[in-house]
């Protein structure tokens, strides 16, 4: 700590702060212009100046000093408040006056009425230039920029995308967007950062334009990915008109994507059903909420009874919040008397979960995202954060760019984060097992694993070094299309540069290995010691904003809350009900869609899940579904599943409408808060699920007032939560284990010992290839993911602005397989699998090697599941969405 005095007062410090936050430590508000904590200084706009009278003569920007022992510092002298308003005078004299006085909120308008400016001190709008209204979402009008830099800055310290350019010097300086064009022909990917930091409205929100400033913010969390990034809602006459990034939100740190900041219009869409519906005859009629309720309650109950208790299924949401899931997942059991319930988690990372609890005892990620900025090596395999954790994404990149990091990029594609790896081992698809035994062989072959940890924590070592022998890197480099060489820089990197942090995402998991993949990945990271401290460990990278949640509410067959097994939970979960748990196995979500099939399920009630589109192999999916005496759909929208299949529809609210927690990807539990009220008759999830639960007899065990009326219950039968309440959420997320209130929540998990015991056992994993290769027929293997600007259905970004950017699905073709097929870029082009074909655009691409493709799955339109595979995870049934063998066809 270092003691210095700011205008007579002596005040305490750490060391290395700028004399800038010293002093709003201190409660001294210095105006600043080109300041933000998200970004270094930069002492532009001059207005920061202070006097230090024991340091140096004159006047320095204090946000580019730090401070010392002993210093003397004056903030509001005369001279210093004179040289203030000369520069905002100055600065005016070339800004027009119409922005002035019609962004009052504006950091240079609002600094400049405290110095005593007016209308009448800014230029008239005459000879201005013309605003560049070419993108989506941001308004350009750069006769307000006053050459501050911080969206050149922010752009490039903290995205990392370098879009806005500084050309030309002195008075001829001017920021332009990389196209040095329209900016809508940049490479923005629409973070909205720079718009965020301009002090005036040269880069605004094109949303702020049209409705003007919001009457009242509030703060929650973003519906889309895993990352569980905070942001400030602002609302006008009941509708949203404005999202930002929460300022200090520990995920996100002042920052946000395109989806989470512009991708929010579907709540007001047109295509919102508001009303219960009940089809009859083919036809979808309007009905009260007591009919639909009765009449699903009615249906149910004649089901179970007639046909046994795994005749009805439940599925949770991923888009719901914990307090939801965990009701759904209550009311499966308590009112159903049964276990089959399941998630979307199911195909997606539940092979993260099963492998992890199986070798660690928890099936979650074991650091934090904050381990970023402390981690030597990342090992990103199978996902590509970028695009899909964009927030994560760029945090890794900063870290290798600016940290110094090393980055192993795992992938079979050249992602962004790939193009500036380290190392980039660019896979053949399905060949995880292969490629990860052998950078264990490599580990152990070249001495580098971590021989203490391994005596003290591991075991079965000597089994699994002989068990490694075949899989050497020069015996994998032509199974899995990688050099050896390659292979064994990567795992000298991981094994010495420590600590090292692995995130893996659905390329790990959705494969016929999938499960085993991530005990590879967990095997590694055993070898090496990267477990139990900060910038290291195995973290799955969740793709929906509850899935974490979703399945550890018990939304799975096998679990309860608190990812506890149903035997082991039975006792605590029967007290606190005052039910018993059923004991008889339950069906997962794929066993349920075969159940239905055959004709053994017979109901099914899905919350916001639109199945039919999103499993894998479409046709079967649809064949099963058509079977059902009774579908009930809960969701905003008619997806796709009600559209062809449904009998009920229900109106959901959306997250935005309504309380409760979402838990993101590093075990974050967070509280969202209702910024409006339900649109129309939509009601919560709870409230629906707790209404059925009444009519079916019920109601006492489903007698909750509120979501945290919920909550609570769920601390009392997760004990590892019990210390995770509102109201210390209303303060900030916090991460389980935190079982007492006084506990500050688990950051790190298996510092000491793991979940299950002291060691974990290294598991012998033999490499399977997929029953998916490439034939003449099909000579091309196809993988499938996300893309930037869409989100998994498209059922929340297909009715938002943001479709503008990426309007439908694509494929992405080699140029050397383009020009072999004659096939130009956009084009559309016909694919055609074992099982079915879609039609899509083709893009040209060097990102993906000749003889691999790559293609998102949003549009209904494409509907792209017609051509994925039967095939499914050994372990836990997850689809194996990442490898098809396809061929494309030239559309007359």
């Amino acid at each position: 700590m270092v003691k210095a005095s700011f205008n007579g007062t002596e005040y305490e410090f750490e060391e290395g702060m700028t004399i800038l936050k010293a002093a709003r430590s201190a409660g001294i508000d210095i105006p600043t212009l080109c300041s933000d904590d998200r970004i270094e200084p930069a002492g532009a706009c001059r207005l920061c100046l202070v006097k230090i009278s024991n340091f140096a003569p004159g006047e320095r920007p204090s946000c580019m000093l730090e401070v010392l022992e002993g210093l003397e510092i004056e903030t509001h002298t005369p001279e210093l408040e004179k040289a203030r308003e000369m520069n905002l005078r100055m600065l005016a004299r070339s800004y027009p006056r119409e922005a002035f006085e019609e962004f009052p909120e504006k950091r240079f308008h609002a600094i400049a009425r405290e110095y005593g400016l007016t209308g009448e001190d800014f230029a008239s709008p005459d000879g201005m230039a013309s605003a560049d209204e070419s993108h989506p979402y941001i308004s350009v009008e750069m006769s307000r920029c006053i050459d501050c830099f911080s969206c050149v800055r922010i752009c490039d310290q903290l995205e990392g995308k370098f879009v806005w350019q500084v050309v030309a010097r002195g008075g001829a300086t001017q920021i332009v967007p990389d196209s040095f064009g329209a900016f809508g022909d940049s490479t923005c990917v629409s973070c909205g950062a720079c718009a965020d930091v301009c002090p005036t409205g040269a880069l605004e929100d094109r949303s702020r334009i049209a409705h003007g400033e919001a009457e009242s913010w509030t703060r929650t969390v973003c519906p889309y990915c895993g990352t569980g990034c905070e942001m400030d809602v602002g609302t006008k006459s009941g509708r949203i008109v404005q999202i930002k990034p929460s300022a200090h939100a520990p995920v996100n740190l002042g920052h946000l994507c395109v989806k989470g900041r512009y991708a929010h219009e579907f709540v007001h869409s047109g295509e919102r059903v508001t009303d219960p519906m009940i089809r009859e005859n083919g036809e979808w009629k309007k009905v009260s909420w007591d009919e639909a309720v009765s009449f699903v309650a009615s249906r149910m109950k004649e089901i179970r009874e007639a046909n046994g208790v795994n005749s009805v299924g439940v599925l949770g949401s991923a888009r719901a919040t914990n307090e939801e899931n965990y009701v759904a997942q209550k009311f499966a059991r308590v009112v159903l008397g049964s276990n089959t319930v399941d998630c979307c988690a199911r195909v997606c990372h539940t092979p993260t979960a099963a492998a992890m609890k199986m070798m660690l005892g928890t099936g979650a990620a074991t650091n934090s995202f904050a381990d970023i900025e402390h981690t030597r090596t990342f090992l990103i395999c199978g996902a590509n954060p970028s695009e899909n954790h964009p927030v994560l994404g760029s945090r890794i990149k900063q870290a290798v760019l600016r940290g110094g990091a090393n980055l192993i990029v795992i992938d079979p594609r050249r992602t962004e984060l790939a193009a500036i790896a380290d190392i980039h081992l660019a896979l053949t698809p399905g060949t995880n097992i292969a490629l990860f035994n052998a950078l264990a062989h490599a580990i152990i072959d070249e001495g580098l694993a971590d021989e203490d940890f391994i005596s003290e924590r591991v075991e079965q070592y000597e089994e699994f070094r002989n068990f490694l022998k075949e899989y050497s890197p020069e015996a994998m480099a032509a199974v899995c299309g990688v050099e050896a060489g390659s292979i064994r820089e990567a795992a000298r990197m991981y094994a010495t540069a420590k600590p090292s942090m692995s995130l893996h995402g659905l390329g790990m998991t959705e494969h016929t290995q999938g499960t085993e993949s991530v005990m590879d990945v967990v095997n590694v990271a055993l070898l090496t010691g990267n477990f139990g401290m900060r910038g290291a460990g195995v973290n799955p990278l969740r793709g929906q904003n509850n899935v974490q949640g979703s399945a550890h509410m018990g939304c799975d067959p096998g679990i309860l809350t608190g990812s506890i097994g149903v035997a082991e939970g039975a006792e605590l979960f029967s007290r606190v009900w005052d039910a018993p748990v059923p004991s008889e196995t339950g069906l997962n979500l794929l066993q349920m869609i075969d159940a239905a099939g055959t004709g053994e399920l017979k109901a099914l009630w899905t919350i916001g899940y639109d199945i039919f589109l999103t499993l894998a192999n479409a046709a079967e999916t649809a064949r099963c579904l058509e079977k059902l005496e009774l579908l009930v759909i809960q969701d905003l929208f008619f997806n796709e599943t009600a559209k062809e299949y449904a009998h009920v529809f229900l109106p959901a609210a959306s997250s935005f409408e309504k309380d409760g927690t979402f838990m993101n990807g590093e075990r974050r539990v967070q509280r969202v808060r209702k910024v409006i009220e339900p649109l129309g008759n939509s009601r919560t999830d709870w409230e629906i699920v707790c209404g059925v639960a009444a009519k079916m007899g019920f109601a006492d065990k489903f007698a909750f007032e509120s979501a945290e009326d919920i909550w609570n219950e769920v601390r009392a039968v997760w004990p590892d939560a019990f210390g995770i309440t509102y109201p210390r959420l209303d303060v900030s997320g916090l991460q389980w284990n935190c079982p007492t209130e006084d506990h500050p929540g688990t950051e790190v998990l298996h510092k000491d010992s793991f979940a299950h015991g002291r060691t974990a056992k290294l598991r012998r994993i033999k490499y399977r290839p997929t029953k998916e290769i490439a034939e003449p027929d099909f000579p091309f293997i196809l993988s499938t993911g996300r893309n930037l600007f869409q989100f998994n259905a498209g059922t929340m970004t297909m009715r938002s602005g943001v479709r503008a950017f990426r309007p439908t699905d694509t494929i992405d073709v080699s140029p050397g397989d383009a020009e072999k097929l004659g096939i130009s870029d956009g084009e559309t082009v016909r694919v055609r699998s074992r099982y079915g074909a879609a039609e899509l655009p083709a893009r040209i691409s060097g990102t993906v090697k000749n003889g691999e493709l790559f293609a998102s799955f949003h549009d209904a339109r494409v509907f792209l599941n017609r051509i994925t595979s039967p095939h499914r995870d050994r372990y836990v049934m997850a689809p194996e969405y990442k490898v098809t063998a396809v061929r494309i066809e030239k559309i007359s």
